[in-house]
């Protein structure tokens, strides 16, 4: 049997397996550090914003991008059947039957201007986006209450012009 040019020889002796641990010698006490205490990860934490930053932005920014996705035809109004209350979910309903911002033939993908949201109440947010759609501009605003035994936000009205 000849051995292939291109292959490398394998080695004769295995090589030393290290160990993942320092060296300890036997009866020496071990330094222990707690781990510092983790915050809890929850779906909510994220939204409550924190010094310097208006509170539930990032709520009232995904709700704004998945409710211009419903209003241009990108995604079904069923989705947001959960996240809105029966009123809110009957004016989204005549807003998409409407074709309040129903894409044009060039099939242009409409781009969010950044939302500005304001708390008028301790328990609700208003929030506001522009939308554009090749060369037309439209406005969608809308407001998040929390609802239910949950404190679920939802949609509580939608306006797009």
């Amino acid at each position: 049997m000849t051995a292939c040019p291109n292959r490398a020889a394998p080695p004769l002796t295995p090589p030393a397996v290290l160990s993942a641990r320092p060296y300890r010698p036997r009866g020496t006490a071990r330094e222990h550090h707690p781990a510092p205490p983790r915050r809890p990860r929850h779906p909510r934490a994220a939204c409550t914003g924190g010094p310097g930053r208006e509170p539930l932005s990032g709520l009232s920014t995904r709700f704004a991008h998945r409710l211009v996705e419903v209003l241009t035809g990108a995604r079904p109004s069923g989705q947001l059947l959960r996240h809105t209350t029966l009123d809110c979910y009957g004016q989204l309903s005549a807003l998409v039957r409407a074709g309040t911002l129903r894409r044009g033939y060039g099939g242009e993908r409409p781009r969010l201007g950044p939302v500005h949201d304001r708390s008028p109440s301790p328990g609700a947010v208003e929030a506001c986006v522009r939308v554009d759609l090749g060369a037309r501009h439209h406005m969608v605003a809308f407001r998040l209450e929390p609802r239910g035994p949950s404190g679920q936000w939802q949609c509580t009205a939608v306006e797009a012009r």
